[in-house]
């Protein structure tokens, strides 16, 4: 299980109140958005929110590449944050995104050699273990083959129950049932070690405490999911970022799998460089303002043209992700879109009026549509800061934290133990 997220760092930040707040740390790869919140009970209150701007040098891919340019960065978001909030956390959630995070919904089918002793939390300790490893064998085979390392060291981020089916009966807590033929779903998040590393070196410098390392679509599905064992949310969750595109697919409320490619908003402004022969920044700004009407016609028909280049293999990566999802009959009909490169009107357009889904087991024509602040669970924004979609991420890696302070307390419910069975 996972060890390294537990990891405390010594911390030198003081706070009033340093157990009742934590800080969220999204670090994009063309923004680190900050945010500092307090803690009561079930209830996550915003007091604090920062961003900055990061360079073209600190991430690659959704990834760290530069560790002390991302500090630096970070540090100004939290200092933003904190001068509103008054005050200083001491305890962070850090987001982790990139192609080689993987995320899965693994399935072990389990038969119980006592079938008439009732379950407890050793027995269902001993299944998720089966599982978790299992997960790990297969995202270290995938990952060796992407990277052509076949000594990467892979490390769990994240797990999370979606399923337990006992006698082929669906339960929301196992505890004390009877029965033969056990059959649990768990979401599984891992990610090499190296990117992990470089997380907790940023969390040291700051002198932070690193509560939780969280996949980032993880995090974005936590946000919209209220962790009720009999919700029905379902839809697909697409985090549209500066370096990387991240897919999250939801069924009645358990995360079925998440996927990523290297394609965001810097692939748009690159392409818009390269055929209009501007610089990087500028082409950023024509971007920014392609709607603007002091744009000339052939200006604007160039930009068009070459937002639709990226546009076509975004698309092309968006049915990849889906069409990975084997595991599934049919996918949801409803796409939430999040991330500041989602902002880029003519993607939306393009998922709402395109055919691009037919090949892909839908139903019908998805729905689309933005996350906004107030679809978030269980959060309250006292700052009136987060006013769209491109915070979504940070709230959600808040709901991580909480659910992380919830599962390592010594007292709670059964499915509270349960769930810290599953982030240890």
């Amino acid at each position: 299980m996972n060890m390294a997220i537990k990891k405390f760092l010594t911390s030198k930040r003081k706070s009033n109140n340093p157990n009742d707040y934590i800080a969220a740390l999204d670090i994009g790869t063309e923004y680190v958005k900050a945010l500092i919140a307090r803690i009561d009970d079930d209830k996550i209150t915003i007091v604090g929110v920062g961003k900055a701007h990061q360079e073209l040098s600190d991430m690659h891919s959704g990834a760290i590449s530069d560790i002390s340019g991302v500090v630096k960065n970070c540090e100004d978001a939290l200092n933003i944050a904190e001068k509103q909030a008054g005050l200083q956390a001491k305890q962070v959630v850090i987001g982790i995104a990139g192609e080689l995070v993987k995320g899965t919904t693994n399935t072990i089918r389990y038969r119980r050699p006592q079938a008439d002793k009732p379950l407890d939390v050793a027995e269902i300790e001993l299944i998720i273990n089966k599982v978790q490893e299992r997960a790990l064998e297969r995202a270290k085979k995938q990952i060796e083959l992407e990277t052509g390392n076949d000594n990467v060291e892979v490390k769990l981020v994240n797990s999370a129950l979606v399923s337990i089916y006992i006698d082929g009966y669906k339960v929301s807590n196992p505890i004390g049932f009877q029965g033969k033929d056990v059959a649990i779903q768990i979401y599984t998040a891992f990610a090499p070690m190296i990117h992990i590393g470089a997380l907790e070196r940023v969390a040291s410098q700051l002198s932070l405490e690193l509560l939780a390392v969280a996949a980032e679509p993880f995090a974005v599905a936590r946000s919209v999911v209220d962790g009720d064992a009999g919700s029905t949310f379902t839809a697909i969750l697409a985090d549209v970022g500066g370096g990387t595109t991240d897919i999250a697919v939801v069924n009645d409320g358990g995360v079925e799998g998440t996927k990523m490619f290297g394609i965001g908003g810097r692939s748009f402004t690159s392409t818009i460089a390269n055929e209009l022969e501007v610089p990087y920044k500028d082409a950023e700004k024509l971007k920014l303002n392609i709607a603007s009407e002091s744009l000339q016609k052939t200006v604007k028909d160039d930009l068009n043209e070459a937002i639709d280049k990226t546009l076509d293999v975004w698309i092309a990566g968006v049915e990849i992700a889906l069409s990975e999802f084997e595991n599934i009959d049919h996918l949801p009909n409803r796409i939430l879109l999040c991330g500041g490169g989602a902002s880029l009107e003519k993607l939306v357009e393009r998922l709402k009026e395109s055919d691009w889904y037919r090949e892909l087991p839908f139903t019908k024509k998805p729905s689309v549509q933005y996350i906004k602040p107030e679809d978030v669970v269980g959060i309250t924004d006292n700052t009136d800061g987060i006013k769209d979609h491109t915070f979504i991420t940070a709230m959600g890696l808040l709901r991580v934290g909480h659910d992380t302070i919830i599962g390592s307390s010594d007292t709670g419910s059964i499915k509270e133990k349960l769930n810290r069975l599953l982030r240890m």
